[in-house]
């Protein structure tokens, strides 16, 4: 885009052939719409909703839970094919349903824009399609109007735009139509320039269209959307990974089993059939099961938290967040202006506290809640931001804007205009006329003569008013100047009559405060060590001041901005990341840049935003947050979880909540692969042993049922560990099996074989017929105890409350009644090739399997000393 902003009005209403006097001719319009297309966001080439339900199956675990289906119905185990279907099916509904969702993002952002404009065509003034709107057309805008295209203006009067969904500025912006020279401005600082699908506040202007449909900024921020992948999830990955590595072991495996027991001379049918049945125990299919009930419950809990998850893997992504790149206005801030500091005779009034209030002059009230255009109703302040945080702390030191118009009422005004930077409304009362005037420091301090209450005074400090202005605005204040003046009898109201001679009221602090509990919700991040950063519109000063109230930043460093960034090459940038904690006036192609740079470094980066210029950064973070209350549909759209209350508090909440997730998730995984180890060793192990085969594919498949299916399920509702979010996030690379789970899996599995082998050779040597019965049973009573003792990484059992997951407790109850239903249940005996187990047998069956309990427990006692598994295990954490 050119940089429209540099070029005199002239020039640019030369360069697009267009007339100030008439605007384009009856021709020209059909031209430039052939030549430019339509003033429209183009739809994003879209995929059928079948399309985006068949791509949901290529993932390589989808195609080994497939190929498991597949085998589980040969081997006649009808219920496990039909769970593992309609398991795949949900989750391909819920893939297909988020790729849907991202379409509907670009359409969403075209919803943004105006349906009609009013432009100047041969001479008249004319309300046309906006999609009609052409470069060259010059367009008429007053308050309430939404930018039909990107305008360079050629006039305007008391022209504020909104432009927070696009720059992220908190104020409305004042806008004027004079030349600017720098050609490195931000968007938010081009003062000359609309936008398309802005608002105007207040004011009229007219502008000359620039660009339109996808040249505009709005129509970039789409393509942006368009462009950017979805990146998939930490757990996605491990997952994908994890699912290639388990195949191909499991394939070995059985191959290896199969070979063993051609050796001994077993039926080639058995043999088959045992490896088949143990190839299909060996793959958790509960696994997508497990994780979708502990995503949906996790998502349950957080709407509790006023989060509503749009996309349930993101649950569990923000457990694995490192840094949170947070918009400051409504998140980290209330979302609106207030007044935080008043200064008087050089003396600072902080009006947060009572006697502040109280010591407010009555002509410093009256200023506060007259000079404005702010309407109540019902409590309800309606009007400039600036101005409502002016009329409440009027309220707040005790003077009432309906009260004061009884006895003052207003007789005429001076309307703020950019030249004057001033506005000033008089009032009538018993003793004449009252005028009072507010506007920037600088043009108000230029105009008074006395402090009020005192004489005309040839040495009033201006000089010293205009430094303590400039040092409110440096700690990031927005500032404002109040003055009045009495006259006996209504005078001239001209600027010149009226705004000379004022006597200096105070200068007023306003900022969009910090939110009470953001403070602590930054340490806490710090405490889980997640790096907390602001991503902001807003100008420098403005972040660094409240970066620093909140502890994102040390008040030392400056923000890094917009223009900064301009300058860094990926490289640079890469490290620039790494260290910054505030950036300040950056536009949507460098916020993707940023979130890039983090994730390029091994990050996974959480970013929230409400504006359609966070929409393109939030679709590529690991994660998106949207804003709820002031989020604009396009930012909804983009993002994975919205915030009901806009409150960053809300965000380290969820964190806590998809740690937990995840935890669950890896306990499920060191169960249920455990038990399959447990499972492999027993059946290679015992022919090495000079054993039979110790267990059916029947038996197999009935250990892989009651044994992953009922308590594998249930630890999906497991409470969240001690201290979950005083530990460091997971490292990026690290793998599912990180932490000592890989080790555990293998020593426990070892010693589940060990214990069922034993129980098979004590029996069988015996001469005991049941000898299959007893190993058979012992499986399947190690793996719940094994259980009942990794509920938790690091506390024992009895600490953690035997009561705590009361779904697990009734799951492994409920398998132990099953499992002795098979024992004992004779027309169930001939299915399973079981037979009654005398009770002492079934107590060791039971007492070998509580040895894994009590092998457990004292590995994680080793853990909490920090001699196995490292000293950084989480577990070792005091």
């Amino acid at each position: 885009m050119k940089d429209w902003h540099q070029k005199d009005t002239d020039e640019v209403v030369a360069e697009l052939g267009s007339d100030v006097a008439s605007g384009l001719t009856r021709a020209d319009p059909e031209e430039r719409l052939q030549r430019f297309g339509a003033n429209d966001i183009g739809a994003e080439t879209s995929r059928g909703i079948l399309r985006m339900l068949f791509a949901q199956f290529t993932d390589f675990m989808i195609v080994v839970l497939i190929l498991a289906a597949v085998v589980s119905g040969v081997v006649g185990e009808l219920s496990d094919t039909i769970a593992i279907l309609v398991i795949l099916v949900l989750n391909a509904l819920v893939g297909a349903i988020q790729e849907y969702r991202a379409q509907r993002a670009v359409e969403a952002l075209r919803q943004l824009a105006p349906l009609e404009a009013r432009v100047l065509r041969d001479g008249t003034v004319r309300t046309i399609d906006a999609r009609d709107v052409v470069p060259g057309d010059l367009v008429i805008l007053e308050a309430g109007d939404v930018v039909p295209a990107d305008l360079r203006l050629l006039e305007a009067t008391g022209l504020r735009a909104d432009e927070s969904a696009l720059t992220g500025e908190s104020f409305a912006v004042r806008k004027s139509a004079e030349k600017l020279d720098d050609e490195d401005l931000p968007i938010a600082d081009r003062h000359n320039m609309a936008y398309k699908s802005t608002s105007i506040t207040r004011g009229r202007a007219s502008g000359i269209a620039v660009a339109t449909g996808p040249q505009t900024e709005i129509g970039k921020i789409a393509a942006l959307l368009t462009e950017e992948d979805v990146v998939k999830t930490p757990l996605q990955v491990r997952l994908a990974r994890f699912g290639r590595d388990l195949a191909i072991a499991v394939l070995l495996i059985c191959a290896v089993i199969f070979y063993i027991g051609l050796l001994r001379g077993e039926p080639v049918l058995v043999m088959f059939l045992t490896a088949v049945s143990l190839a299909v125990a060996a793959i958790p299919e509960a696994l997508p099961a497990v994780i979708t009930i502990s995503l949906a419950l996790g998502a349950r809990k957080l709407s509790l938290r006023n989060a509503l998850v749009r996309r349930l893997p993101a649950v569990e992504t923000l457990g694995s967040v490192t840094f949170i790149c947070a918009d400051k206005t409504g998140t980290l801030t209330q979302n609106r202006m207030a007044v935080e500091s008043l200064l008087v005779g050089g003396r600072p009034f902080e009006l947060q506290r009572p006697e502040a209030r109280q010591s407010i002059s009555m002509r410093i009230g009256q200023g506060l809640a007259l000079n404005n255009d702010v309407h109540q109703s019902d409590g309800v302040f309606t009007g400039d931001p600036t101005e409502v945080a002016l009329v409440r702390a009027a309220d707040q030191a005790g003077y009432y804007k309906d009260d004061l118009l009884q006895t003052l009422p207003r007789v005429a005004e001076l309307s703020f205009d950019t030249d004057r930077k001033l506005m000033t409304t008089l009032h009538r009362d018993d003793d004449g006329i009252i005028a009072h005037v507010k506007g920037a420091p600088e043009q108000v301090l230029e105009r008074c003569v006395a402090s009020h209450g005192a004489a005309e005074d040839e040495n009033f400090p201006r000089a010293e008013l205009l430094e303590d202005a400039r040092a409110l605005a440096a700690e990031g204040y927005r500032v404002l100047a109040l003055a009045c003046r009495d006259f006996s009898t209504l005078p001239t109201i001209t600027p010149a009559a009226v705004e000379a001679e004022l006597s200096f009221l105070c200068l007023v602090g306003l900022t969009d405060p910090p939110r009470p509990e953001a403070e602590a919700s930054v340490e806490n991040c710090r405490t889980a060590g997640i790096v907390p950063v602001m991503i902001t519109g807003d100008h420098p000063d403005t972040a660094d001041n409240i970066a620093a109230r909140i502890g994102i930043a040390d008040g030392q460093t400056p923000a890094v901005t917009g223009r900064d960034l301009a300058t860094l090459s990926d490289d640079a940038l890469r490290e620039t990341v790494l260290r910054a904690h505030v950036y300040a006036r950056v536009d949507p192609e460098q916020k993707i840049r940023i979130v890039r740079a983090l994730q390029d470094a091994g990050e996974f980066v959480a970013m929230t935003g409400d504006g359609v210029n966070d929409a393109p950064a939030l679709k590529r973070a690991d994660i998106g947050v949207a804003m709820g209350k002031r989020g604009t549909d396009v930012a909804r759209e983009a993002a994975e979880m919205v915030l009901l209350d806009d409150n960053f508090a809300t965000i380290v909440s969820a964190v806590e909540e998809g740690r937990r997730v995840f935890d669950n998730i890896r306990k499920f995984l060191r169960y249920t692969m455990t038990s399959n180890s447990g499972e492999i060793w027993t059946l290679l192990m015992a022919p090495l042993l000079g054993l039979p085969i110790p267990l059916l594919p029947i038996q197999i498949l009935w250990i892989n049922l009651v044994t992953d299916g009922l308590p594998g399920l249930a630890f999906s509702a497991e409470p969240a560990e001690r201290d979950v979010m005083r530990r460091p996030p997971r490292a990026p690379k690290e793998s599912i099996f990180g932490r000592g789970t890989w080790q555990h899996m293998l020593w426990v599995g070892l010693l589940i074989g060990a214990l069922s082998i034993s129980a098979q050779a004590w029996s069988y040597f015996s001469g005991a017929a049941h000898w299959q019965t007893m190993v058979f049973t012992t499986l399947v009573m190690a793996q719940l105890f094994h259980a009942l003792s990794i509920r938790s990484e690091r506390d024992p059992l009895w600490r953690r409350g035997f009561a705590s997951n009361p779904q697990l407790l009734g799951a492994v109850a409920l398998t132990v009644v099953l499992q002795l239903a098979v024992i004992y249940v004779p027309i169930l005996n001939p299915i399973f090739n079981t037979s009654p187990l005398p009770p002492a047998d079934l107590l060791l069956c039971i007492t070998l399997g509580a040895l894994v309990f009590v092998a457990v427990e004292i590995e994680k006692w080793f853990v909490r000393k920090g001699w196995v598994y490292g000293s950084g295990h989480p577990a070792a954490m005091p």
